[in-house]
């Protein structure tokens, strides 16, 4: 029997549990959504938990039933990719590179099916996987590609939230420390997103921890 889908709710949370099952077939957006909404609690409601790469583990398990049951379609398999790397993100170090390399190759499918997609998150996402793996011997990491992506996806989103952060990590990761506070106060500008409470919530406070950094 296939695994069904659910959003992580409060009780989930608050009781630390990793299982996701639930409603089955709500529709494609709905299930990205759950996918989207689960991505954001684990990632910033569980933040330094203990259990918190077990319930990524779990997320990315459901994502790719998501991916499975949509088959073709860019926007499940760049939220797989996303969920692979934040797995990568909280791994331990014998298992960073494996999981980044996934999510990379996860992710290009989804800009090989539509580059457009989600306002270029996928062409973002990678971007910052490229900036932030090392580059050869060691693994896949290219600050030019980076570059490349990160300026795609802000020609499909110049005013977003995620697009101008990352760009504003990115410029900050290469010494451009004017550049990189222009563009994190951009993103601050962008209008809050009432959809996706947690995520608003928690980049903000991303980018309000950069530029402290910074000043």
């Amino acid at each position: 029997m296939k695994e069904q889908l659910r959003p992580l709710t409060a009780a989930v949370l608050a009781g630390l549990c990793v299982a996701l099952p639930a409603p089955a077939f709500a529709g494609l957006a709905e299930d990205v959504k759950a996918v989207n909404d689960s991505w954001a609690l684990i990632s910033y409601q569980m933040n330094g938990s203990s259990h918190q790469a077990a319930a990524l583990a779990r997320l990315d398990k459901v994502a790719a039933v998501v991916v499975a049951r949509y088959p073709n379609q860019a926007e499940p398999l760049l939220w797989q990719g996303i969920v692979l790397s934040e797995e990568a993100n909280r791994a331990n170090f014998f298992h960073k590179l494996g999981l980044a390399t996934r999510a990379r190759d996860v992710l290009a499918h989804a800009y090989q099916i539509d580059p457009r997609v989600a306002n270029g998150g996928a062409a973002m996402s990678l971007a910052v996987l490229y900036y932030k793996v090392p580059g050869s011997p060691i693994g896949f990491g290219d600050k030019n590609r980076a570059r490349q992506l990160l300026q795609q996806a802000l020609a499909l989103d110049p005013d977003g939230l995620d697009t101008n952060y990352f760009w504003g990590d990115f410029l900050s990761d290469q010494g451009d420390v004017t550049g990189a506070r222009a563009a994190l106060q951009k993103a601050l500008q962008a209008p809050h997103d009432p959809d996706r409470p947690v995520w608003d919530a928690g980049r903000r406070h991303e980018i309000q921890a950069l530029l402290a950094k910074l000043r």
